[in-house]
């Protein structure tokens, strides 16, 4: 079986994705990044979501001698020309404060009416292999935001978006309603394929 290292070090993040893959029929072992405490981690340098994710996974393959696959997402706000965008996890200030992020943006959006409160979440996942072989795709979920959070399952802006065709937010779906139709969902089954191509 070959092993696939995800670069990522979030518990939450990892859980999602080996059942995202597993759902697809994946026989690949599915490793986090923690396992290879001595990979440091990646700065995001990249100005799109596929260049961070590309970024990520080359280090880890490069690092460990094995294929690797790590994604970049984030909300893209439409009355704020897509931000928060690649920096949604440091919106505020600090990376990954996720209250903090959450709190800010709905200030920044307090006299922004529902119609013109659009936004979607975005997610590119990239495969890497040690020889250089690349490939990225990606995937969106639409929706608008909420004026207040509401549920407590996700992480991030889960609490504020609510899906297209939805009457609850995604921190209010279950894990498998989520994935179901989450931007991180879409992608990554769209990698599927391309893992089987290329790894068989």
């Amino acid at each position: 079986m070959t092993r696939l290292i995800l670069a990522t070090r979030n518990a939450g993040k990892i859980t999602e994705l080996e059942a995202i893959l597993a759902d697809a029929g994946l026989p690949h072992d599915l490793v986090g990044a923690a396992a290879y405490p001595d990979v440091p981690d990646v700065k995001e340098t990249g100005v799109t979501f596929a260049e961070n994710a590309l970024l990520k996974a080359h280090a880890l393959a490069a690092a460990t001698g094995l294929p690797a696959v790590a994604d970049d997402s984030g909300l893209c706000v439409d009355v704020l020309n897509g931000a928060p965008g690649i920096f949604s996890a440091r919106w505020a200030g600090s990376h990954g404060d996720d209250r903090a992020n959450l709190d800010l943006l709905l200030a920044q959006l307090g006299d922004i009416a529902p119609p013109h409160r659009s936004a979607h979440f975005a997610c590119a996942a990239a495969l890497a292999l040690p020889d250089g072989t690349e490939r990225v795709v990606e995937g969106r979920l639409e929706g608008t935001l909420r004026t207040a959070p509401s549920g407590t399952n996700g992480f991030g802006y889960d609490p504020i978006l609510q899906p297209t065709g939805e009457t609850r937010t995604c921190a209010e779906l279950s894990p498998a309603e989520k994935n179901a139709i989450s931007h991180r969902g879409k992608a990554f089954r769209a990698l599927v394929p391309v893992i089987r191509e290329l790894l068989g």
